[in-house]
């Protein structure tokens, strides 16, 4: 098996792997969601319903790029898959780990700082698409966007709560 197809094939695992164990932790307590303060800034809730498929097929798409279109070949191109999986698989154990600290945990300052992590991790991932294809590191933006987001929600709902 090429290193190409196990790179877009790990991807598509790790994305899998953060939209199952997401939505399972998010959905253990809605009544307790539903009690807290809203910061101000949070958007509607059917945003959360277009933004994260977005992200989630942006991964797979920047992914599929980046196991494609690596650049530099050889020794370059295994450092850039390298960099993708490391840091996407440590992206989504923090952001993982954001869904259980809220959810189930209830550790709210923790969370916060798991997406920071989350966000954090998620520089290298624009680079090394950005480099791979201009528009797989531009669909990522949003995403890392959104993140940032997310952990500033995350703050506001701990000092609201």
């Amino acid at each position: 098996m090429s290193a190409r197809v196990v790179v877009g094939a790990a991807t598509a695992v790790l994305v899998v792997v953060y939209a199952v164990g997401a939505g399972w932790w998010v959905s253990v307590e809605p009544g307790w969601y539903r009690s807290l303060v809203r910061p101000w800034w949070q958007p509607p809730d059917a945003v959360f319903g277009i933004v994260w498929p977005y992200n989630f097929a942006a991964l797979v798409a920047a992914g599929v790029a980046v196991a494609s279109h690596a650049p530099g070949g050889g020794r370059a191109a295994a450092v850039a898959w390298a960099v993708w999986l490391g840091c996407l698989a440590g992206s989504v154990a923090a952001a993982l780990a954001w869904a259980r600290l809220f959810y189930v945990s209830h550790s709210l300052v923790a969370s916060g700082w798991a997406l920071v992590g989350a966000a954090a991790l998620t520089v290298p991932l624009v680079v090394v698409a950005w480099r791979a294809r201009t528009w797989a590191g531009l669909a990522l933006l949003p995403y890392q966007l959104w993140l940032c987001v997310a952990a500033s929600l995350a703050f506001g709902y701990a000092a609201r709560n």
